[in-house]
Order: structure tokens, then sequence, then C-alpha cells
């Protein structure tokens, strides 16, 4: 029977963890349990704009679907360029200091949200937000508020993205420093679960918030929180060889694959045996991006972000609308909260549950080398996205549907992810995790930017062509969202393809 990584952490005594006795430490799963928050107020305070702009910032400042498009569409395109640096940030300047900068600049950056509103109207002499909702839609004045607010927001978006785009590489790097291959999956499919886990508050939170105290406060609000965090990650991270929370015996676990091979006891097919390799590059220094570019696991990573990135962007920036224009049920609504909590929380049950125990019992009980076992688990995460396909069909007969199969596809989104991301510690040595992991990032927010910006013009087009449009029986904005549909049902068995191309077997890059 496979034991359980976290009772075991809440189960060990104080003098064990602090090294004294024979047991381990188990550390490694307090770091990823702040890992886990870290990811969770990341989330929270993008879901805040996706959450607010349908029902409260646009009749302020008369957004159209093409406006708050090209707003999610630059913050796509703004996080994929810095994801570019922001991981060879984190190798270079080490994995304490730079969570700690990212987490304050983009804590920074959703506070400063609150004052877009303040700004446009001094800019257009407004005296309130009331005004701004009784200016003539359609007017000179009415344009000149959602032009003047949409830059104010994007210019906002983009310090938020700053700073979020070193949130994976600097969660990727501590997983590969704190767990072997084995438990990697798990660790990141915990911690990466903080995404689904913060959609999952942000629908019964976020909408509440900006009713009782206004819009502005909700992005205040949730983005004090991520100062916070900062305090208990100064206290809490060293790396294993210097913190005084890891004792030998944990040590001695986390570093196993120094001294074991990773090459399978039951002889699997796809197991290719390779010598054991140093974690780190000879030289100890980070490694540059022409030479991960030049490596085929890093275009299989870029691949595996490339095409699957905009289907977990698009269902967290648009699902709120899609109950709402679609189905008339408002973000703050009994029933669009609950529609919003129920795709969350199948999304964060079963990625944690598939993402984590399907690899483990591949790797564990089936023998199969770290690289294969996650490969055939992310075919079968590969084929949840494909019901996405029904979601428009089955909405005719009742919204629950369309809510449980937009869970699944994100469900299978976040165990998709974790694996991939772990293909990345199974493969490089830890000093160059966090580049990869940003050149990655940046491919999926080029993919997330395409995804975004194309609904919202979409959306609109549709919904203006009326009738007039169809796409497998049916009209309009509906063959609209049909059409993103379909590519979310086919977008993760395209990117399956393409990584087993590139890397159809382990081997340990060396440098």
């Amino acid at each position: 029977m496979i034991k359980n990584p976290l009772s075991q952490t809440f189960s060990t005594p104080f003098f064990e963890r602090e090294g004294q006795g024979g047991g381990s430490s188990n550390w490694r799963w307090w770091l990823c349990g702040l890992l886990f928050v870290a990811t969770m107020v990341n989330y929270l305070d993008r879901q805040v704009l996706s959450l607010t702009w349908k029902d409260f910032i646009a009749p302020e400042f008369h957004w159209t679907n093409f406006t708050y498009g090209r707003i999610t569409a630059a913050f796509s395109l703004l996080y994929a360029f810095v994801s570019l640096f922001s991981g060879k940030f984190i190798d270079w300047i080490g994995t304490k200091r730079g969570y700690l900068i990212a987490i304050f600049v983009w804590s920074v950056g959703a506070c400063m949200h609150a004052a877009c509103g303040w700004l446009t109207m001094d800019i257009h002499h407004l005296a309130s937000a009331e005004a701004l909702r009784m200016v003539k839609a359609g007017s000179a004045l009415a344009l000149g508020i959602s032009a003047t607010s949409m830059w104010l927001f994007m210019a906002c978006r983009t310090v938020l993205a700053f700073g979020e785009s070193g949130n994976f590489p600097a969660a990727i790097k501590v997983v590969a420093e704190y767990f072997p291959k084995k438990d990697r999956a798990l660790a990141t499919s915990i911690f990466n679960a903080g995404a689904s886990v913060g959609a999952l508050a942000a629908p019964i939170s976020i909408p509440f918030l900006a009713r009782d105290f206004g819009w502005e406060m909700a992005f205040i609000i949730i983005g004090a929180m991520g100062f916070l965090w900062m305090g208990f990650w100064w206290m809490m991270y060293e790396k294993p060889e210097k913190s005084k929370h890891v004792n030998q015996a944990e040590l001695k676990y986390i570093n196993q694959d120094e001294r074991t091979p990773l090459s399978s006891p039951c002889g699997n097919e796809d197991t290719e045996p390779s010598p054991v390799q140093s974690a780190e590059a000879p030289s100890g220094q980070s490694i540059g991006f022409f030479a991960c570019l030049a490596m085929r696991p890093t275009w299989s990573f870029i691949a595996g972000k490339f095409f699957t990135d905009g289907v977990w962007w698009f269902l967290l920036f648009w699902a709120p609308a899609y109950f709402s224009d679609q189905y008339g049920h408002r973000s703050d609504s009994v029933r669009g909260a609950t529609l919003i909590f129920l795709v969350y929380l199948i999304v964060t049950v079963v990625s944690i549950g598939a993402g984590g125990y399907i690899p483990k019992y591949l790797i564990e009980r089936r023998g199969m080398e770290a690289y294969a076992g996650r490969l055939r688990a992310m075919f079968f995460f590969a084929l949840l996205p494909v019901f996405s396909l029904f979601a428009q069909p089955l909405g005719n007969y009742s919204v629950w549907w369309p809510a449980i199969i937009i869970g699944l596809a994100g469900a299978g989104h976040q165990a998709w992810s974790a694996n991939l991301y772990s293909t990345i510690g199974d493969m490089f040595p830890k000093n160059a995790i966090a580049t990869i992991t940003g050149i990655g990032t940046m491919a999926g927010g080029i993919a997330s930017f395409i995804v975004n910006r194309g609904a919202g013009m979409l959306f609109d087009y549709t919904e203006a062509q009326g009738s007039a449009f169809r796409f497998f029986g049916f009209e309009g904005k509906e063959a609209g969202y049909m059409i993103i549909f379909c590519y979310c049902a086919v977008a993760y068995m395209i990117a399956w393809i393409c990584i087993k191309i590139l890397v159809p077997r382990y081997k340990k890059v060396v440098i």
C-alpha cells in the first residue's frame, strides 16, 4: 500500500523533525504547502478581474467582449515575454530572494487595479462611478472612457505579469531541490492544486466583496495576501543542505537519485538506461538560453505548454462570463457562484488525485521509469478535455452539464501540467530548471494570448452575426463558444504526440 506523504508529515514527532531522532524530518512537505498557498494567491489575483469585469467593471467603463479580450490577451503576451527572463532570473538570484521579489511585485500590481476607476474619473472630469455609468453608450465620451480604463488596466496587468511569471519557475525549482524524482509529480500536483483552490475560493468570495464593498476593495484585499506570505517564506525556506529543519534522514531521501540510476526494474521498453549524472552542471552556473534551445527535451516542454496553456487560461478567464452570457447566471448570484465553485471543486479533487497518484502508481507499483510513467499518465489526462465537445450540446438540457465538463477539462489540464513540469526535473540539472520552465511558460503565454484575443474577437463577431453564423448546429455567440470548446478537446492530444515524437524515451541531459 502506498503511504500518504502528508500523513507522514503531520505525524512526525517534533524531535524527529529537528533531526534528533531516527525518522525523516519531512520538512519538504511543509514547503510544498507554502508553494500551494503562493500558487493559490497567484490565481486569486488573476481571477479578480475575470469575476468582476462583466457585472461590475464593464457597466462603469463601457467595455465589450473585445475590450476584455484585449486586456486578457495583453496580460498573456506580457506574461509570456517576461517568463522567458523570469526563470533565468530565478536561477541567477536564487530561489529564496527570487520568489520574494516575484510575489512582492505581483501583489503590488494586484492592488494597483483599484486605482483605475479613480484615475479614469479624474482624466475625464467625472465626479463618481455613477456618472461613468450614465454616459451614453456609443458616444465619444463612452469610447474615451473605455479606451482610458483599458490602458490603465493593461498597465496594472503588466506589473502583475512581471511578478506572477516568477511563481512557477521558482516553485518547480523548489520541488526539484526538495523532492526525489518519484515524488515530484505528487508534490507538483499538490502545489499546482493551489491554482484550482484559488479559482475555487474566488467565486465564493470575490463577487461578494465587489458587491458589498466595491470592486476596488476586492483587488486590494486579495492583493494584500501576498505580503503576508512573504514573511512565512523568509522564515521557512533554505536549501535542504543548509536548512536547520532538514535532518540527515530527509536529506538522504531527497538526494536518493544522485546515488541510484533511474532504470526500470521491469525492463520497460520505454526506458533508455543512462549513467547517473550530477544534479548540477559542472560549472555550477545557470545554462544559457541558446544552449537550452538546442536540446530536444526543451522543445518537448515548449510543445506541451504551447498547445495546452491557452485552454486553461480560457477556462480561467471566460468561464464566469460564459455562465453569465449563455445562461444568465451572474457571478454574484448564488447559482453563478455555485457553478464556478463546482467547476473548480472538480478540478481540485480530480487533479490532485489523478495527477499525483497515477504516475506514482506506474513508477512504484508497475516499475516504470519516471519519464515513461509520466508520459503514459499524460496520455490519460489528455483524454479528459475531449469531453469539452459535449459542453454546449448538453447545456441545452441543464447548465450543470457544462459546469461538470469544464471541471473535468480543467482537471485534465492541471494533472497534465503537474506531470509536464516534473519531466523537466527528470531530465535537466537543477540549475537549469527555472530557465527551462520560463522558456516553456513563455510559449504557453503566447498561446494564451492567441486564444484570449481570438476568443474576444470571435464572441463579438458571432454575437453581431446572430443566426447568420452557424457552427455544428449552434448560432451566434453559442457557435463561438463551440469553436473554442472544439480546440480545447484536441489540444492535449496534439501536444502529447509532439512530446512523444521529440523525446520518446528518457535520457538525462548532460551539460
